[in-house]
């Protein structure tokens, strides 16, 4: 849709999961000065710098989450580097992993390239887009390998619970698979869940995870991104944390794929650590002011769209109304109806159908993006639907 919208003139996006604003000013400062001192030349440890690594470990005992920072944590470029490697690390040509339906559409292909099937689980809409977890275990096979998940959710900005996730677990043991949790949105969670606490870091709710659970640890991958937090998408930095003895498979495989990730970006990752909690803060404020305006603005089109608030992430997943579908897409879809909207209404968005067959009839919209973006989207929207 990206690509599509770039070919228009004046499109107004809200399509890809892409923060508004620029790198913190303390992270900039920080990879300036690395550069500057001749610290980014050359190569890191394949697992990334040691400072950088405990600094990882360190923050993530303050949320329970325990890893040894010598052996158990990598610093990755990007996550999705993060998954690919795990990948290639446990996977056997024709092994199946497991992925909520609707989810990230990027999962896919990184399961495919180290040669295993996708295999759709089905969340429960009418329960907020629940894991089902009787339908998780009938889709549990001998070749079931792994489940791979993003908590909170993209694309419908909700949060798995802490009693789905420990019977998510009691599953992995039972039927012996690995878990692989993706958690890039984990610090922008608004509403009180099942597992929240107060974080001790600026306010912030804590999203429960299943890497405070120690009787997982030998099967759980744990992945986190600086991209969206710390708005750093393009700096490509991220970690992942497990047990050793899997790192260790991990590694192997990481150093293939990369050596190691950028370093620039690596010392951009320790200063966000260290020095960003306050913009941390500033962003999870205004994303959950505008998850609030692009509520109001799709209470003002419930004639075309119904949705579930979203309580984390900034995206929100409405459902088109089957009349509405069926006078602008007659014989289509989600993905002609988004290219109706941005061909006629000059709006980008993602059809539902790009993550995964429960998504059909949806479209994803980020409010990631600004004030003045998601009000002109919603004002032309308005005009579109009208007619």
């Amino acid at each position: 849709m990206e690509l599509r919208a770039s070919r228009i003139p004046g499109v107004v996006s809200l399509a890809q999961g892409v923060p508004s604003f620029d790198t913190p000013e303390p992270i900039k400062r920080a990879a300036i000065e690395a550069i500057e001192k001749g610290k980014v030349a050359k190569y890191s440890l394949s697992p990334g710098l040691l400072e950088l690594r405990e600094v990882i470990a360190h923050n993530l005992e303050k949320e329970n989450k325990f890893y040894d920072f010598e052996e158990e944590v990598i610093v990755t470029a990007g996550s999705i580097e993060a998954i690919t490697a795990t990948m290639l690390a446990i996977l056997s040509p024709g092994d199946e992993v497991l992925i909520p339906d609707p989810t990230y559409t990027s999962y896919q292909p990184a399961i495919k390239v180290a040669g295993g099937v996708p295999v759709f689980v089905p969340l429960d809409e009418k329960k907020h887009w629940a894991f089902d977890i009787a339908e998780l275990e009938k889709r549990i096979t001998p070749k079931t390998k792994a489940l791979l998940f993003c908590n909170p959710n993209n694309p419908t900005g909700t949060i798995f619970t802490r009693n789905q996730l420990h019977a998510v677990a009691q599953l992995a043991i039972k039927h012996n698979f690995y878990i692989l949790s993706d958690e890039v949105y984990k610090d922008f969670v608004f509403e009180e869940n099942g597992g929240s606490t107060s974080t001790g870091r600026s306010n912030l709710q804590r999203l429960y995870s299943l890497a405070q659970m120690r009787g997982i640890r030998d099967r759980l991958i744990y992945i986190f991104s600086f991209s969206k937090a710390y708005a750093m998408t393009g700096w490509r930095i991220a970690y992942l944390a497990t047990h050793h003895d899997l790192a260790k498979k991990i590694l192997g495989v990481h150093d293939a794929l990369v050596t190691c990730a950028p370093v620039v970006s690596q010392y951009a990752a320790l200063a966000a650590l260290e020095m960003a909690d306050e913009e941390l803060a500033k962003y999870h404020a205004i994303y959950k002011n505008r998850r609030d305006l692009i509520c109001r603005r799709l209470d003002k089109l419930k004639n075309i769209f119904e949705y579930q608030k979203p309580d984390s992430a900034y995206f929100v997943f409405p459902r088109i109304k089957e009349d509405i579908l069926q006078k602008i897409t007659p014989s289509g879809g989600s993905k002609e109806f988004a290219i109706e909207l941005l061909e006629k209404a000059k709006v980008a968005t993602v059809p539902g159908s790009a993550f995964g067959p429960v998504g059909e009839n949806h479209i994803r919209m980020c409010f990631g993006r600004s004030e003045e973006d998601i009000n002109l989207a919603f004002d032309r929207m308005e005009k579109f639907f009208s007619k």
